[in-house]
């Protein structure tokens, strides 16, 4: 048995593992629970394990469709092409709305953290009737965080410069050490440290640290610099905003937090916002799963 299968087997007790075909290519899902769809997208550098304290939970009242976004995890990692990338934002939620189709569901409630927020945010943009309501947790459009970057951004958040440079520099060097690196990220967005599940840290740590994931993550980063903030810029020229009830979660000790005016970057986004702080550092979900859990519940409305 895999890392990924013990893992979800002790950590995520009543979810099927079903991977889902898109265009030849699996995208691994686990789904668990009665109810409306909810599909949960998870961040960097993680799986969908970084939902294990939360899923369950909501598997009470929610089918809950949990994937492993483009890139990471067990699902499939497309290559660097010169002139290409298969990682924007707009071509991962597109992916992830046909998972949902798969599976039956034309409309469903979106939950995403990190670069799945980033994925569930231009899911609700670009698809609009299939987004019943939407949790984003600790992250500002690209756009926004672009327009804003200082020297003091980026030295907190250094690896956002140094991933979107060009193909391979930071592949290479990453390579070199990649567990260090990835552990440098999971615990460097914090003001303390994050207490993983050993379990989880293992197979997050084993799903990105081959070449393949590294750059895989390089690459989603640089689709943020060179094509993502040129789909956002195209948004707000064309006062496109997310309609749906939308539940903006940040950490308070977070560097979010420290940078960035949520609410008001927010409310430029959506039409119908509401916004809870949490105690906790950028991994809201392992972070303050209580927390978290506490203010899901109340956001998310189920609807038959």
């Amino acid at each position: 048995m895999s890392i990924f299968e013990r893992a979800d087997a002790k950590l995520l007790p009543g979810f099927q593992r079903h991977p889902v075909e898109i265009d030849g290519k699996s995208v691994m899902t686990l789904i668990a629970g009665k109810g409306p769809p909810l599909l949960m997208l998870h961040g960097d550098p993680q799986t969908h394990l970084c939902w294990h304290h939360l899923a369950p939970a909501l598997a009470t009242k929610f089918t809950v469709v949990l994937t492993d976004i483009r890139g990471r995890g067990e699902t499939h990692k497309p290559r660097y092409i010169e002139g290409q990338n298969a990682y924007t934002k707009r071509e991962m939620a597109a992916e992830q709305l046909s998972v949902m189709h798969a599976l039956g569901h034309e409309t469903f409630s979106l939950v995403g953290h990190d670069r799945g927020a980033r994925v569930a945010r231009r899911l609700a943009l670009d698809y609009p009737e299939a987004v019943a309501q939407l949790v984003v947790m600790d992250v500002i459009p690209a756009l926004d965080f672009y327009e804003n970057t200082n020297a003091e951004i980026a030295q907190d958040y250094f690896y956002f410069s140094f991933l979107t440079q060009t193909y391979p520099i930071p592949d290479r060097l990453i390579s070199a050490g990649p567990e260090a690196f990835l552990k440098l990220i999971l615990h460097g967005l914090s003001d303390q440290p994050v207490h993983y599940h050993e379990l989880a840290l293992e197979a997050y740590l084993a799903a990105n640290t081959g070449s393949d994931a590294v750059t895989a993550m390089c690459e989603c980063f640089r689709a943020g610099y060179h094509i993502d903030q040129l789909h956002d810029a195209a948004d707000r020229a064309a006062y496109r905003k997310i309609i749906c009830p939308t539940l903006v979660m940040w950490g308070e000790r977070g560097v979010v937090d420290k940078h960035f005016d949520v609410q008001q970057i927010w409310h430029g986004w959506c039409e119908q916002p509401q916004f809870s702080a949490m105690p906790s550092g950028h991994f809201i979900p392992e972070e303050a799963p209580d927390e978290a859990l506490a203010a899901l519940n109340n956001f998310l409305v189920v609807q038959n």
